[in-house]
């Protein structure tokens, strides 16, 4: 699948800091150590609706992670998934009287568009779920032969029982494992299951479903294993950092990470799970189902993109909060002062300001402090100027390299 295209990142004096970030199977805050190449995975959208705030919340930060790397001098190898067929996707379609191959590839060009104006860096592979429908089946097969797998009504289901590490990722009970698992897609009340946790791996083919043949009869692969096959096709097993909206926690990636321990034998599957908070709008979680959503396309028609931005790295990526019109607003009259500081002849020096902004994106992505650090400047550089020609230059390349902000005019 096309991915979409990488805006260019100047250079920047030195080398970045080592960045630390929290992880949600330790409970702490903690370095990461990849080597030469750090590879991170990053669950992608089930596309049969327009990129709203939310989405674009959680692929900031690891675009924020991918900057922070990078300029510590690593090479950076990240993949991300689209789940291109599943439920939420046909019902959609079926709804709509549209064919979901069609809907899904015009939602999908949205969020190219989107996170291309964002200027988000885009990933290595860029994994549509129907490209690799055998490369599931085949992973799926090796779970069965290890035991981990049973059939029901044609349907294959993961055995809790087979995976040692289960609930390692979440640190959940299991009465509340079961309440999300019931709440995000799962079936713990299915008749026959040997375990309400189980999880469907591949479902049989149902009339007027869209099906694929495999070693278990034509039909469909399930929602986890999806992400588990295409992480461990194109960084293997234990690459640096897992990652989604807190959403994913359960039962999304605590799945995923039983898979590929038991496929494989290795543990962890990933090194670190990151996960970035949620979007209320009007008191409640942003998300499709609810229909409470701000589009990112709509947003970015009426106001700068670099605006849309900014107002959300004012936010921890691991905050849950509320968007608010007069956050676009605040982020709007922040960029103008930014680039007329950027556009000024000379300033203060800005070396200390990359080394506060690298140093809050190092700690846990601190983007509002290292937003906070550029303000300061710019007001110093407003108010009071500066002697150094070259310091606007540098404040400049420190908002695109580092922050993901153009302040080109």
């Amino acid at each position: 699948m096309r991915s979409w295209s990488a805006p260019k990142i100047p250079r920047l004096p030195g080398v970045g800091t080592p960045l630390r970030l929290y992880d949600t199977a330790s409970r702490e805050v903690r370095p990461t150590e990849p080597g030469p190449a750090a590879k991170m995975y990053v669950c992608g959208i089930t596309p049969y609706d327009a990129t709203h705030i939310g989405h674009a919340n959680t692929y900031l930060a690891f675009d924020m992670i991918n900057r922070v790397w990078r300029d510590a001098g690593h090479e950076v190898h990240f993949t991300q998934n689209s789940t291109d067929v599943d439920d939420p996707l046909l019902e959609r379609a079926e709804r709509t009287g549209e064919d979901w191959r069609v809907l899904a590839e015009r939602e999908i060009d949205l969020f190219r568009s989107d996170m291309e104006a964002l200027r988000v860096l885009p990933p290595r592979e860029y994994v549509g779920v129907t490209e690799v429908v055998d490369q599931i089946a085949d992973l799926i097969a090796v779970l069965r032969d290890k035991g981990a797998t049973y059939t029901l009504d044609g349907d294959v289901y993961f055995d809790v029982a087979a995976a040692p590490k289960f609930g390692a990722v979440s640190g959940y009970s299991e009465d509340e494992m079961l309440a999300l698992f019931a709440d995000r897609g799962g079936d713990p009340g299915r008749p026959g299951k040997q375990h309400p946790l189980d999880w469907l791996l591949w479902r049989a083919e149902r009339p007027g479903e869209p099906s694929w043949p495999s070693p278990f009869g034509p039909g469909r692969p399930g929602w986890h294993v999806e992400c588990t096959a295409i992480a461990l096709a194109n960084l293997g097993s234990g690459f640096d950092v897992a990652g989604g909206g807190s959403d994913l926690i359960f039962p999304h990636h605590e799945m995923g990470a039983c898979e590929g321990h038991v496929a494989t034998g290795d543990w962890p599957f990933a090194k670190s799970y990151v996960h970035a908070g949620m979007v209320a709008l009007d008191g409640e979680k942003m998300s499709k189902s609810r229909g409470n959503l701000v589009f990112v396309s709509r947003l970015r028609d009426e106001h700068d993109p670099m605006a849309v931005r900014l107002a959300l790295l004012a936010h921890h990526y691991r905050a849950d909060w509320e968007w608010t019109p007069h956050q676009i607003t605040a982020a709007e009259t922040r960029l103008a002062r930014w680039r007329a500081a950027a556009a000024l002849a000379s300033g203060p020096p800005a070396e200390r300001l990359l080394e506060q902004v690298r140093d809050h994106l190092a700690d846990d992505l601190d983007t509002p402090s290292a937003v906070a650090a550029v303000d300061n400047w710019s007001e110093h550089a407003l108010s009071e100027g500066g002697p150094d020609t070259t310091a606007p230059a540098l404040m400049h390349s420190t908002a695109d390299a580092l922050l993901g902000i153009d302040l080109t005019i």
